[in-house]
């Protein structure tokens, strides 16, 4: 049977299928950066001049920013939250990528690696508190655990 993400529903005394690893808020595989949240800020447009990229300074939602670059120049730029499916993305690409700037910890010491997650999550379902009609991390969690390594 194919692993599946399942709908963790905030209410007390619920208990998750059989082979089911809880991957949300508060567990070593939840998604640092929080929809809404000072955790999920973008910067937009992105200092190299895409749609947007993660805001690491201290900010605000509607704030405004100017950058001086190197050469002198400055450019102007909004922050804002980022979209579900940007929070996803970033998520996606801190797992990936070891050159990217953001780092997925877990339990506030070691970096999540595809290693981690394919020796722990493999062959398990995955519950959050996302709604299966939501974009969620747990999806990319799936992905990376049961891709085989030869196909990345």
């Amino acid at each position: 049977m194919t692993p599946t993400r399942i709908h963790r529903p905030a209410v007390r005394g619920w208990r998750p299928p059989e082979n089911t690893i809880y991957v949300g808020r508060g567990s070593d595989w939840e998604n640092p950066f929080r929809w809404r949240s000072r955790e999920a800020l973008a910067r937009v447009p992105a200092l190299d001049g895409s749609e947007w990229e993660y805001e690491t300074r201290i900010s605000a939602d509607g704030m405004h920013h100017a950058y001086k670059h190197p050469d002198g120049r400055i450019t102007g730029h909004k922050i804002r939250y980022m979209t579900r499916r940007e929070c996803v993305d970033l998520y996606r690409q801190a797992l990936l990528e070891p050159t990217v700037d953001v780092r997925l910890q877990r339990g506030s010491l070691r970096r999540i690696t595809v290693e981690m997650v394919r020796a722990e999550l493999a062959g398990k379902n995955l519950a959050c508190r996302c709604g299966l009609n939501q974009l969620c991390h747990a999806d990319v969690l799936l992905e990376v655990a049961n891709t085989l390594e030869a196909e990345q």
